[in-house]
């Protein structure tokens, strides 16, 4: 898709994971054919930014050189799977996500950003990231829940992705255009009660900073992954693979922790909860540049910090704390709010902002 700095490459990795040599593969790519940046967004997907439509072809190409994409498009439009980052190999999680994975061309047309969670870990960790429908642990087994909806249906490994699919037929068959999404639909339609009745499992701790049985776990600030500090950890840690998350953190799987200044290594870090757009001149829509005064504020916010380069407000939906607007070529302050809500202060520069108290 275009941006205001050329093409947005979508790249979805499979089971969320990414070999040690696609990953430096991929760094090269955006160093050689976008702004030198990958994105991590919150559908665990990366992003190549900056693309001249000129070196499209020749990025996909290499792609495919990395069997970083499907043999089949329209099975790679619909390979929108959430997978527990903790997963050890050959576990319950990732036989059900090969096997979902393995079965996407028989699903129905779905809408683009319609999704699944395997979420069959120890405890849950997607239940606050987007998926229409999820596969969970709960007391009694296996469930399969519709999202929007507190309990689902059990079922056994081997029944999972042919009820999952059935499910999905059954919301193709009543979404409509306001309704495209799970949540949405069953909020307006009741759900059949054979889809109900099996709590899963309570929800588990969020991830942080810091190390797991699988590799180190490090930060990204506002989902931004430099290439070249990118390709330096994974070679300094020696990892096997990266792992990436809805929660701007990627896990080098198989490596040693090591030491680094360009993303976050330690816990409840305030970069984690600031979330900033590409901003000007990245953005056309952008009046700010946005990131280089969410860097310098965020340890002065108790709270969330959203900063925004217009006031369409497109990396955070959520309200913040503290909310800056762009406009003019200053900020406008929302407290507790959303871009797009009405501020409590205009037009306050970089300079006013530092040496005001927005807690």
């Amino acid at each position: 898709m275009m941006s205001g700095d050329g093409l947005v490459v979508r790249v979805r990795p499979r089971m969320a994971r990414l070999t040690a040599d696609q990953v430096l593969g991929l760094c090269d790519v955006a160093e050689r054919f976008g702004n030198g940046t990958i994105d991590l967004t919150n559908r665990a997907n990366l992003q190549v930014r900056g693309v001249a439509e000129d070196d499209h072809q020749a990025l996909l190409a290499d792609l495919a050189a990395l069997d970083l994409l499907d043999a089949e498009p329209g099975v790679e439009t619909k390979r929108n799977i959430l997978v527990s980052p903790l997963n050890q190999d050959g576990d319950l999680t990732t036989r059900l996500a090969n096997n979902l994975t393995a079965r996407l061309g028989e699903l129905p047309d779905i809408p683009a950003k319609f999704g699944f969670a395997v979420d069959t870990g120890p405890s849950r960790l997607l239940t606050s990231n987007s998926a229409d429908i999820r596969l969970e642990r709960g007391q009694d087994g296996l469930i399969l829940r519709a999202d929007g909806v507190p309990t689902g249906r059990l079922v056994t490994e081997d029944e999972a992705i042919d009820r999952l699919i059935e499910l999905t037929q059954w919301f193709c068959k009543n979404y409509g255009t306001e309704t495209r999404r799970m949540a949405r639909l069953t909020r307006d339609l009741p759900l059949p009660s054979i889809w109900q009745g099996a709590a899963p499992d309570p929800v588990g701790l969020a991830l942080q900073p810091g190390v797991a049985d699988v590799g180190p776990i490090y930060g990204a600030p506002f989902g931004a992954l430099p290439a070249r500090a990118l390709a330096d950890l994974m070679q300094a840690s020696k990892a096997i693979a990266l792992r990436v998350t809805p929660w701007r953190l990627f896990i080098l799987e198989g490596g040693t922790n090591v030491t680094t200044n360009a993303f976050v290594t330690t816990a409840n870090d305030p970069l984690l909860t600031t979330d900033a757009c590409p901003g000007a001149p990245f953005c056309p829509q952008a009046e700010v540049s946005t990131r280089d005064i969410a860097l310098a504020l965020a340890p002065k916010v108790a709270g969330s910090l959203h900063v925004s380069g217009c006031a369409k407000g497109c990396a955070r939906q959520l309200p913040a704390d503290v909310t800056l607007i762009g406009a003019d070529g200053r900020f406008d302050l929302v407290k507790h709010g959303r871009a797009g809500d009405v501020p409590c202060q205009r037009g306050l520069t970089p300079e006013t902002l530092m040496s005001m108290d927005l807690t």
